[in-house]
């Protein structure tokens, strides 16, 4: 990972035995398998939100496992790439919520460079088998990172969607610091499967700059801008 802002924070996690284990692990998957995202991108939520700029944080669960899917940014996909069905929901959410025209790509990285943190639990996965890269190391580095943004003073937005994300709020209320006026908002994942059982008509998008408001802190602008190459 290259030096950010949150290099001070999570410089220790570079020398325990976990981390060491799943670098391991990945190189070796990496030398007999395609694995997403590629290795310059696999820290490109935090290259691309620094903690200090932090004021929302969507929890995703493992990257995209289909062939130019995956750019280290929970949810999001590259510009050109077909958009999947998650992210169309949570398009069609973001237009019911806060009336944004539904973008005609998937790229998120104009939320990541507002502040919002789009963080999976694990950072990479074996090309067509998802959650293959899950439980090898990767959720005790992301739930650090988790950490790292509770502590923080200033209020937080933590989005989490689906009951692998809510797993997380124990972990936030537990390491939130001493007069931190975090928000949780929490609802079913936007997945086809689930996004009809609450998570339509949840209303992230206003909710969340709402309580930034409140705050006294800058709401965020959801709105993308056309994709430059189409999809």
């Amino acid at each position: 990972m290259t030096t950010t802002d949150w290099n001070p924070v999570l410089r220790s996690e570079f020398d325990e035995p976990y981390w060491k284990d799943l670098q391991a692990f990945v190189a070796d998957e990496r030398s007999r398998h395609t694995v997403y995202p590629p290795h310059d991108e696999v820290f490109a939520a935090l290259h691309l939100t620094p903690l200090r700029d932090v004021r929302a944080v969507v929890l995703g669960q493992d990257p995209y496992h289909g062939a130019r899917q995956a750019h280290g940014l929970a949810f999001s996909v590259q510009h050109g790439v077909r958009i999947p069905p998650s992210l169309r929901n949570i398009h069609q959410e973001l237009h019911d919520d806060v009336g944004v025209e539904i973008p005609n790509h998937g790229n998120l990285e104009a939320w990541a460079q507002q502040g919002v943190l789009l963080l999976n639990t694990s950072l990479t996965v074996r090309a067509g088998q998802a959650a293959s890269h899950s439980g090898k190391g990767w959720e005790t580095f992301t739930d650090r990172v988790i950490e790292a943004v509770a502590r923080q003073p200033v209020p937080t937005v933590f989005i989490l969607w689906g009951n692998h994300a809510r797993k997380k709020r124990t972990l936030i209320v537990d390491a939130s610091a001493d007069g931190a006026d975090h928000t949780i908002l929490e609802s079913p994942h936007p997945s086809p499967f689930a996004a009809r059982n609450g998570f339509f008509g949840s209303r992230p998008f206003s909710r969340a700059n709402d309580a930034l408001v409140a705050a006294g802190r800058e709401p965020i602008d959801w709105g993308l801008e056309p994709s430059p190459v189409g999809t």
